[in-house]
């Protein structure tokens, strides 16, 4: 496992926004899909649960990661962040949706993969979504991940090129897909 430089990686994130990028992205399209409840896994510095929870959105941050928990706590103490394994998560509670922001399953051994899949999927409400954002030149093909979602009884609902929604193309070396739980509203 790889550990992180919260406060570092977070000057990066503030250093982007200070230069005018937008760093909620991800919170948007989140907030499009109007949950009432998120689970950010892999919440890092917590960026995007943070700005869910500034829409008046339930959130929960859960990351392996020390060091990114302990700034993420730093930035928003009155939220509920959690340390855990995404491949082992068990958190006895659903969300509307479950997002998987910045490559979260390519910062694990690629046999886990699947099961990280899985147990993040097990958290997605009857009717509600996971949505993730993956680089794809990076040994993680959407046919594999497709799949894991599938057998964890979701459905690929939309995709998109960037979470702004630009088109996504075949051949594409990034892609940001929706996957709904039976029920789903998306």
């Amino acid at each position: 496992m790889t550990s992180f430089d919260g406060p570092a990686y977070q000057q990066r994130i503030d250093a982007l926004a200070a230069q005018g990028s937008d760093v909620h992205g991800e919170a948007a399209l989140v907030r499009s899909l109007s949950p009432r409840t998120v689970l950010d896994a892999g919440c890092g510095t917590g960026r995007v649960a943070i700005e869910l929870a500034r829409h008046g959105i339930g959130v929960v941050g859960v990351d392996i990661d020390a060091s990114m928990l302990g700034e993420a706590r730093r930035r928003a103490p009155a939220l509920e962040w959690l340390q855990g394994d995404l491949c082992t998560l068990a958190l006895g509670r659903t969300f509307d949706v479950v997002v998987l922001a910045g490559n979260v399953p390519l910062f694990c051994e690629v046999s886990a993969r699947p099961q990280l899949v899985t147990a993040c999927a097990a958290h997605v409400a009857s009717g509600g979504a996971l949505v993730a954002g993956l680089q794809l030149d990076r040994g993680y093909d959407l046919e594999e991940f497709d799949g894991a979602c599938r057998a964890s009884g979701l459905f690929l609902a939309a995709r998109w090129a960037t979470w702004s929604g630009e088109p996504f193309a075949v051949g594409g070396d990034y892609a940001v897909s929706l996957f709904g739980r039976p029920g789903a509203r998306v």
